[in-house]
Parts: structure tokens; sequence; C-alpha cells
């Protein structure tokens, strides 16, 4: 196979696995994303999965209707690879019977089939109390809300854009990289509408309807006389908004020094796709970095995956009990720690928040009927509290849950995610230049890059999409071959400076797998440009020649 086609392979081949299937899924015409579930009939299915399982004998039941839509849009260069449009529907009911949990779900969307998907879960929830070991369920208290709504708060229905006008814009993204200088490059978009109908019988009966885009990039530059190539991905974040995202709005635009732009809450893909041209061309002519210790002046678009690697999922409260432990790790932030453990420096404040506008993780209700908020995970420094779901709550002392409940499918059974967690900004006026400003010998870093974790959360060592040298506060070239390695408390307690709330950016990831089986969320994570003094940073390099 020649180079262009294994390229070309391995670019669909790469779009195609951060897209998981759905289950029970099935492909669609268009228009069918844009329908919706009959909001009676949501009400008669609930109605009748409650009172199957209350008449078998569960204390407790709640169920979902699902409907899952996905779009998927692959591109290279001039010609458009895939055009998918996903549909998956059914209804999930959970209960607690005989002081056990037990589940069971349907893909038919008729009263008979609920009900008796209600009445085979309280029968493994008996047979789970057989053998079940640590006394019965627990449930915090989730007072009933009646019926309620909420809605993702879209300016513009990605789903409802016709296809052409999206691929549209996809080839002019991919024709502008060329035309700066790319040698290949690969565009995607990726549109969710989780349209979500949860009742219980706690007296609550909450429709909502969650909208979510992502529109990744890979330009590679490759230097015809050498052979050697160079890529940068780009530096959007997905976001829990609509098709406005992509409305480039010059109030939501960055100019950072290194001649890097970032994006808020809209993004001009085509400028990004000219700059990554630009910048991979750039790595092919940079230096291999010299490995030591540097002072590292890090960007929210490399941050949020460390703050998501070793702050939101140490802080899982199933991770730190050693519920989730076979898959992914446990945590070393055992509750012995709870407000005492020194996570960061007097500076470094976690918040979890489910509300945030614009984020991934913004819901109005979790998956089993708490209202979403906002709560401290690590104040000035100090661990003050996990992540919650009703079941958990009292070993924490709680009188209610966080809302960290979600699953990904109606057939899924709903268990504790990850809510938005983000470094707040610092209190003091401070930004990116004038931070750089006094770092003697530094990187700056932007962009997601590959990445390693212990089980624990513990160790870890991140990459990045570009490695700008600081020397005497000022910002040189690039260099390439780099990755910084920490260990969790220590690299926190290094953050010396955060810029602030004029630099807070979001960043997160679209797929974040969890759990066996495997359930993917999605997920943002906040933060301002920081500091971090004194990192180890390595060669990545097979030869430093």
């Amino acid at each position: 196979m020649q180079r262009r086609g294994f390229l070309a392979l391995g670019g669909l081949a790469a779009g195609a696995a951060l897209l998981p299937p759905l289950v029970h899924g099935r492909a669609v015409a268009a228009e069918r994303l844009l329908e919706r579930i009959d909001d009676g009939l949501k009400r008669r299915l609930a109605d009748a999965a409650l009172q199957a399982a209350t008449d078998a004998g569960a204390s407790y039941c709640d169920m979902r209707v699902g409907r899952y839509l996905r779009q998927s849009l692959l591109t290279r260069e001039a010609r458009v690879e895939n055009v998918t449009n996903e549909e998956s529907a059914g209804v999930g009911v959970r209960v607690i019977a005989a002081g056990a949990w037990g589940f069971a779900a349907t893909n038919r969307l008729d009263v008979d089939a609920v009900a008796n998907a209600a009445r085979q879960a309280v029968a493994i929830a008996s047979a789970n109390a057989r053998i079940q070991a640590g006394g019965p369920v627990t449930l915090a208290p989730a007072p009933g809300v009646g019926e309620v709504a909420w809605r993702t708060p879209i300016a513009k229905n990605g789903m409802e854009v016709p296809i052409r006008d999206k691929l549209d814009l996809l080839l002019s993204v991919n024709a502008a990289a060329i035309e700066a200088g790319a040698s290949f490059v690969n565009s995607s978009m990726f549109l969710v509408n989780e349209q979500k109908y949860f009742a219980s019988t706690d007296g609550s009966y909450i429709d909502q309807d969650v909208h979510r885009i992502w529109v990744p990039f890979t330009v590679t530059v490759i230097d015809q006389a050498s052979g050697k190539f160079r890529t940068r991905n780009g530096l959007s974040a997905p976001m829990g908004m609509g098709y406005e995202y992509l409305d480039a709005d010059p109030s939501q635009r960055f100019d950072l020094p290194g001649g890097v732009v970032a994006y808020g809450r809209s993004y001009d893909m085509r400028e990004d796709a000219v700059a990554a041209a630009r910048q991979a061309r750039e790595k092919l002519r940079a230096p291999s970095v010299k490995p030591g210790r540097y002072d590292l002046v890090i960007d929210p678009s490399n941050l949020f995956l460390t703050i998501h690697e070793n702050v939101g999922h140490p802080l899982e409260l199933d991770r730190v009990l050693g519920y989730e432990a076979n898959y992914a790790g446990t945590s070393f932030a055992t509750l012995d720690k709870r407000g005492s453990f020194r996570w960061g420096s007097d500076i470094v404040n976690f918040v979890a928040d489910r509300t945030q506008p614009g984020s991934l993780g913004a819901v109005g209700y979790d998956d089993e009927g708490v209202q979403a908020k906002r709560w401290d995970l690590v104040r000035d420094g100090i661990l003050v509290d996990y992540q919650s779901v009703r079941d958990q709550a009292h070993i924490l002392g709680k009188a209610e849950s966080d809302g960290c409940c979600y699953a990904d499918s109606w057939s899924s059974v709903q268990f504790q995610r990850m809510p938005n967690v983000s470094l707040q900004p610092g209190k003091a006026p401070l930004t990116v230049r004038e931070m750089i400003a006094g770092v003697e010998n530094g990187l700056y870093i932007h962009g997601r890059g590959s990445y390693s974790i212990d089980q624990q959360r513990y160790n870890a060592q991140f990459g990045g999409q570009l490695f700008f040298a600081i020397r005497n506060g000022e910002v040189q070239g690039l260099v390439e071959d780099a990755a910084y390695q920490i260990r969790t408390p220590e690299f926190w307690n290094a953050c010396s400076a955060i810029c602030d709330a004029r630099d807070y950016r979001l960043g997160g990831s679209f797929f974040d797998g969890k759990g066996q089986p495997s359930q993917v969320s999605a997920v943002s994570h906040g933060a301002a440009t920081a500091r971090f003094d004194g990192q180890n940073v390595i060669n990545t390099a097979r030869s430093l020649g």
C-alpha cells in the first residue's frame, strides 16, 4: 500500500474509533433526527413501569425513556469519507426490591413491554438480594419535582442544518489547510442529541433535551526531502452547544503569545486549520527538547486533560471506595484525606458543576432525578469533597446526592459519572503575557497530546500539540518531542500562578470511557492558563540525532 493510501485509511479508522457504536442503534435518514417521541406516550410508559414495579414488590422504581441521536461526518482533503445518522430508542427500568438493585430494559415502546421489563427488574433485584453483601441499599432522598422540562440553551439545532452545508464547511476547512501548506488533512463533525424522559416513584416526571457538538481535525505536513512528517490537531473544545458554536464571534477569540489563537464559546475552524498547517511545518524545523526541569505555562487546551485524569477521575467516589477497580483503576484520594489533604497550593480551587452553560456536562437533572448543582472539591488547596450519587451520599454523611448519575443509553444501568470539574481562575488580575514575563526557563504548552496515567491517578505523563520555549520572559520558537511527568499532589502544589477570569476557557472529553461493560459520557473542564514551577520534562523521541 502506498503511503497516501495508508494515511487515508488510518485517518478514517481514527475517526471511526472516536465514535463508539450505539447499543441497539440503527442507521436512519437525516430527517428522523428531527422527530420526537409523543409526550403522551412517554407518560403512559412511565406510569405503566412505575405501577408494574410497585405491584411486583419494588420499594422504589425509576424509568428512563431514551432516544439517542447521533450524526457524524468525516472528510479527507476534497473527499467525503462517511456520513452517518444513527438512532437508538427504548426504555430502561431500575428498581429496589428486597433492599437490592435490579434493572431491565426493552426496545419496544409499548405499555406491555415496559411493564414486563419492570417486573423483570424486580425479579432480578430479588435474586440479587440473596447474595448481596453490605446490607440493603441506602438511598438519599430526591424529592419529587412533578412535571418539569430542561433543554440545552441552543440557538441553532445542528441536526436541522442541511448535511450539504456541514460538508461544505468541512471541505472548505480542508481546502484552506491545503492552501496554507498542509500535505494531508482530515476533518470531522459529531453532533449528539439525547432526548431523555425520567420518571420515578418519588413523583418526578422530567423531560430533557441535551445537545453536544465537536469538530476535530488533523493537519499533516510532510517534508518531501527527508520523509519526516508532523501533525497538529485542532485546538477547539467539544461543547454543549448548538451549531451556533461554529459562527465565529470575534469577542470569543483569544490572541496569545507565540502567534496562537484560542477560542471560547465560538470557533473559527478555518482559521485554526490554516494556523495548524503553518505550525505543523514549523514543527518540522523545531529542535528536539532538552530533558530537564522547566517552569510550565499550560494553556487550558492542554490543562483540561490533566484536570480530567488527575483530579476528576480520582475524586469519583466509586473509584475511591474500590467499586470501580477493573477498568482504569481506583484512586489514591482515600476518604481519610477529606478535609486535611493538601491537593495543591493555596490558589488551587476545583469545583464540580453540572450547571455551567456551554459545558458538555450541563443538564437540569441527572439520570436518577437529582437537580444539577455546583460544589467544591478542592478549596484553597485542600481536598474537601468527592462526587456521589444517591446510594453513596450516606457514606460521606451527606443528606443528598451530588447529582452525578448518568447512563449512555436507555439499555445501560445508570451509575456515577464525572461532572464538569474545573480549576477556578486566579483572583488577582493576570494575563498570559504577564505570567510568561516572569519565567526564565520554561515551556508554553497547547493542545491535547498522548498521555499515560497509573491505576490510582497518582503518576502521569502528558504530551501536547505545541511546546514553545520560554527564555528570560519571552516566548521563543517551538520545540518537539516533549512530555511532562507529574505526581498529582506535587504538580498541583507547584501551581504558582493562575490567570484571571478573562482567560478562562473550556476543554473537554466527548467520549469519556468508564465501567465494565464500558459506557461513554461527555464532560468539560474549565481553566485559565496556569504556571507550574520546576516540572520534569522528558524527550519522547527515539533518537536525539
